[in-house]
């Protein structure tokens, strides 16, 4: 119980998608992130965290530190759809045979 944002804030899923050029740019980036889940398709890193501006910095900085370029970054937050999935699990499908 209680409002969107506290409900939002109760489950875990807030993360930092981070999109690098190349390779050897997600590779780097994925040794200084050892916390990460690394794509290697999307050239991606999805780095667990709340998105605020002192985190985003903080993670750009131990990027720079080493010379890593993002070229984009994206931060995502749960919404309603996730506190609903989290409390009451995924939604079963029923299967009608024809």
């Amino acid at each position: 119980e209680g409002t969107a944002e506290e409900l939002k804030h109760q489950i875990l899923g807030s993360h930092v998608r981070l999109r690098f050029a190349d390779r050897y740019e997600l590779d780097v980036a994925a040794r200084v992130l050892p916390e990460a889940t690394r794509d290697d398709e999307e050239l991606t890193l999805r780095v667990p965290g709340d998105g605020g501006v002192r985190s985003l910095r903080a993670l750009l900085a131990r990027l720079d530190e080493h010379s890593v370029e993002v070229e984009d970054l994206s931060v995502h937050t749960p919404d309603l759809d996730d506190v609903f999935l989290a409390l009451t699990g995924p939604a079963k499908k029923e299967v009608i045979a024809r």
